[in-house]
């Protein structure tokens, strides 16, 4: 029986696209350099993946995603040619920005109807201090943070869902994972949990190609978070 749902959060609860790229006009608005603040989300989002990809393959030792995304703004600015133009403080508060991205129209009140039956908690790449901090700011109603600095290892390896159930004193059976991308959604089937998709398709703009739809059969297919919570009254997991 599922008891806990743990969620992607960065596309999947809250749109990091338009809130970078927002934080970003707002960052260069008083200097002179002209900016494609949509792009520079896109890189910076991308570098950060990269980083991951390539940490995850090296077994690296364990880095909050705090530095990484700090690492890789310094990074895509530099690259840019627009580092020169934000002081130090200036850039280091812009690195916080994954912390005041805004929610979809429908995650508030897709958790809170969840959160009824359920424990919520993030379970991602992500800090515990940058899922906080995103939640108070988001407004969005989990119960507790769970995640990489558990485990000091980052998905899709499959002790972060693992420690993450069992810090409530769950097994990963009656944990349900819930997440926009498919490939969250495989990583978390390998490790024993339940999985629900629903799809973002404006998540990376007009032009998404990526996780329109299903690609396996998840347990639950729903189209919001409202849709998931409304499907989960009567899926008797």
């Amino acid at each position: 029986m599922v008891k806990a749902i743990f969620f992607d959060v960065f596309g999947t609860v809250v749109d990091w696209r338009s809130g970078l790229t927002t934080l970003l006009d707002k960052a260069f608005a008083k200097s002179d350099a002209e900016i494609d603040a949509g792009a520079l989300a896109r890189t910076w989002h991308r570098r950060v993946h990269m980083e991951l990809r390539v940490r995850i393959e090296a077994g690296a030792d364990y880095a909050p995603l705090d530095t990484l995304h700090a690492q890789a703004l310094t990074e895509t600015l530099e690259d840019a040619g627009l580092a020169h133009h934000l002081t130090r403080e200036e850039t280091a508060r812009l690195a916080r920005g994954w912390e005041r991205l805004p929610p979809w129209p429908d995650s508030t009140p897709g958790l809170r109807a969840l959160r009824r039956d359920y424990v919520l908690a993030p379970c991602t790449a992500a800090s515990i201090a940058m899922t906080t901090w995103l939640a108070k700011h988001a407004n969005l109603p989990f119960d507790l943070m769970l995640g990489a600095d558990i485990a000091r290892a980052y998905p899709p390896a499959p002790e972060v869902f693992h420690a993450s159930a069992a810090i409530i004193g769950l097994a990963p059976e009656e944990v349900m994972l819930a997440s926009a991308h498919n490939a969250d959604l495989a990583a978390a089937r390998a490790a024993g949990l339940k999985t629900a998709f629903f799809a973002r398709p404006h998540e990376h703009g007009p032009d998404q190609a990526s996780d329109l739809a299903p690609e396996d059969d998840w347990e639950i297919e729903a189209y919001d978070l409202l849709d998931l919570a409304r499907q989960m009254e009567t899926a008797g997991f």
